[in-house]
């Protein structure tokens, strides 16, 4: 069980966090990218999405907390390089969220708690949660109360700027009188999902409410951000405090170590088998070997014969199919096998 420090008022600013993802921010995937970051340049990590209907049922429990799985090696990993982990919780329920904030504060070991007000997708909305909370913000307000009061770990909330259109005037305010730790705003409305440009007026718009409202509260911007130079120039241009980078990750696992913008492809294909070496030791038959297949497509791109490669390792089936593979390539490339 953590204390009641604040870590976000005392990390290091710009703040650069890696955004939570359905599937794919698993204690696997942030030891990886942990590996190949830069110390300076990724401070903050979070988990996949953990439904607070799920971790306050029995038999659900057992299921979902697998979501806030950390490995011993992760573990030392964020020790080493003091890197935070926040658990990122949703659902529609104040009393859940309260129950799920005291579960997790008192079986569990990270540093914050974060509300996803934020997800899009139409079967998680459809029970008004995540994104669907911008349209009821008195109920979003007593999630955010209820889960602070059950709670000595900072709560932050990530969120969108409306459903339909942007509405950051009239939606932020009502996060901000909560006092959270922190808020990220994507720079884009539930309707426009990821199909459309990021738009960053309206963080800058949220940053003029938080100074009026919760000056306290760190506001964080999300969306388009693809190489620490984009994060660079949002970061001179809005004034925020921090950036989170999601969907940047799949173009280049190496978004968070500046000094090594290209990785070759002996650094690429070695990443390719250490991810699976790991999810298989980790997971095992815990979990469905086809998860790691979307991570595969971010390790085997920008070399001669990638494509052809990334074909193959869609119909592998298990660790011993990969390393076979691997094994057989007519290139370069030293394996840790």
């Amino acid at each position: 069980m953590k204390d009641n420090t604040n870590f976000w008022q005392q990390i290091k600013k710009p703040i650069f966090v890696l955004a939570p993802m359905e599937d794919v921010t698993d204690t696997v995937f942030r030891e990886i990218i942990m590996s190949v970051s830069n110390a300076d340049s990724l401070q903050v990590l979070f988990t996949e999405f953990t439904s607070t209907d799920g971790m306050c049922h029995p038999v659900g429990k057992i299921n979902v907390s697998r979501r806030l799985n950390v490995s011993e090696s992760e573990r030392k990993l964020l020790n080493n390089k003091d890197v935070k982990l926040v658990a990122q919780i949703w659902g529609s329920d104040p009393e859940k969220f309260y129950k799920t904030a005291k579960i997790i504060s008192e079986e569990f070991n990270f540093d914050g708690i974060d509300i996803n007000m934020g997800c899009p997708v139409k079967k998680i909305v459809k029970h008004a949660s995540c994104s669907a909370l911008i349209a009821f913000p008195e109920l979003a307000k007593e999630i955010v109360y209820a889960t602070k009061e059950a709670t000595n770990l900072p709560v932050s909330i990530k969120t969108r700027t409306g459903l339909n259109k942007h509405i950051t005037e009239t939606w932020l305010p009502h996060l901000f009188e909560t006092k959270p730790a922190a808020i990220t705003l994507h720079a884009r409305t539930q309707k426009m999902q990821s199909d459309f440009p990021a738009e960053w007026d309206e963080i800058s718009k949220a940053l003029i409410i938080r100074n009026k409202i919760s000056p306290s509260t760190l506001l964080l911007g999300n969306g388009d951000l693809f190489s620490i130079n984009d994060c660079k120039e949002k970061l001179e241009k809005h004034k925020i405090d921090g950036v989170m980078i999601g969907r940047g990750i799949f173009n280049n696992p190496w978004i968070f170590n500046p000094d090594n913008v290209i990785p070759d492809v002996n650094e690429r294909l070695n990443l390719l088998w250490k991810h699976t070496k790991l999810f298989n030791s980790y997971w095992g038959d815990k979990m469905n070997f086809n998860i790691l297949k979307r991570f595969f497509k971010i390790y085997s791109t920008g070399f001669y014969g990638a494509a052809v490669l990334r074909n193959r390792l869609m119909e592998t089936k298990n660790i011993e199919d990969v390393k076979e593979l691997l094994m057989s390539l007519p290139i370069d490339v030293e394996f840790d096998f």
